[in-house]
């Protein structure tokens, strides 16, 4: 068995949902927090899934809240300005998921929504 909280999950940025909640919830930590955003997994769903591990959050007296990124979109300009040097500096790393050519676009459009990438899903057109 592998565990990969050893000590629980303090805080948890939710975008996908479903199984992905489910585990999250079984390895949050006392207290936990998570910050709910979207729910990526259900949204083409005819049928969407149940979250079978929520009494964790009783249990586990994890609060839990949802938001909507459009309330906070006047802060972006500030958001830019102090994120955007630390990118530059290598402070801050993010991972892209790059496919070549349009030709492979609704493949990689698919990938998304059946965990197939792994970051930001770019498809490059041209290198030109």
């Amino acid at each position: 068995m592998v565990i990969c909280f050893p000590e629980g999950i303090d805080i948890y940025f939710e975008n996908v949902g479903g199984k992905m909640l489910d585990a999250v919830l079984l390895n949050m930590k006392l207290h936990g927090r998570i910050a709910a955003c979207g729910m990526i997994s259900q949204y083409n769903l005819e049928q969407p899934e149940g979250v079978h591990n929520s009494m964790n959050i009783i249990l586990k007296q994890v609060r839990v809240g949802g938001f909507l990124v459009f309330d906070h979109y006047h802060h972006y300009p500030k958001f830019l300005e102090m994120v955007l040097p630390q990118i530059k500096e290598g402070k801050i790393v993010y991972v892209e998921d790059n496919v070549e050519g349009l030709e492979n676009g609704p493949a990689a459009l698919v990938g998304l929504f059946s965990d197939r990438n792994v970051g930001k899903q770019v498809v490059v057109v041209s290198r030109k």
